[in-house]
């Protein structure tokens, strides 16, 4: 009787929105597979510098060390034949190309692990996302806890002034406990933006 192996190489995505628990969960992945003796590169986006210029933090505290790269593209200079698994997280932040990059780093054998938002503070798919979720072979949904009500929180709630964000505000603003809050459906403003009652 004949088996047949699989073939290596996929994404999987670990998504959804602030403080839940994403980039813990990625270097926790990262640290199982350093421990496994694999060769893990981990990248981020040069936009993300809220707690290190060089390193991959969580809200938590957990970091590991990274590469970061100002483009998607940048990524392909770092991965070698012995790479076995590139992560990379805040993936939202990253343009199209990083769609290409993920899918042919899968094609080529390795792991390829991303975590990111979802959704904008408007509770609008994020950028890449919603392609990138669909092309995964493996995609896990976190979410947090609402800061107003306790329920499971799945959206990003933007503080301006302590106030909700407006619906015209920038989509990209690099921002922490400072500016962001979790927040259930139920919970989640935008200030302007359009709904079925208007």
């Amino acid at each position: 009787m004949m088996y047949q192996m699989y073939r290596p190489g996929y994404i999987e995505v670990i998504s959804g929105c602030m403080f839940a628990g994403k980039t813990e969960e990625l270097i926790r992945r990262i640290k199982t597979l350093e421990f496994a003796k694999k060769n893990v590169l981990v990248f981020k986006p040069a936009i993300d510098n809220r707690y290190s210029n060089t390193k991959v933090v969580s809200h938590a505290g957990s970091s590991v060390e990274s590469i970061v790269v100002p483009d998607a593209r940048s990524i392909l200079d770092f991965v070698k034949d012995d790479t076995d698994v590139v992560a990379i997280d805040e993936i939202q932040f990253f343009d199209e190309d990083v769609l290409l990059v993920c899918d042919y780093l899968a094609k080529k054998g390795l792991r390829v692990m991303a975590a990111g938002l979802d959704t904008d503070f408007r509770a609008e798919p994020f950028g890449v996302m919603p392609r990138l979720i669909t092309d995964a072979e493996f995609v896990t949904k976190l979410t947090a806890v609402c800061m107003k009500c306790g329920a499971p929180a799945t959206r990003t709630q933007r503080l301006v002034n302590g106030r909700p964000a407006q619906y015209t505000d920038p989509i990209i603003m690099v921002g922490a406990a400072e500016a962001y809050e979790a927040r259930c459906r139920h919970c989640h403003e935008v200030i302007g933006k359009p709904t079925i009652e208007d």
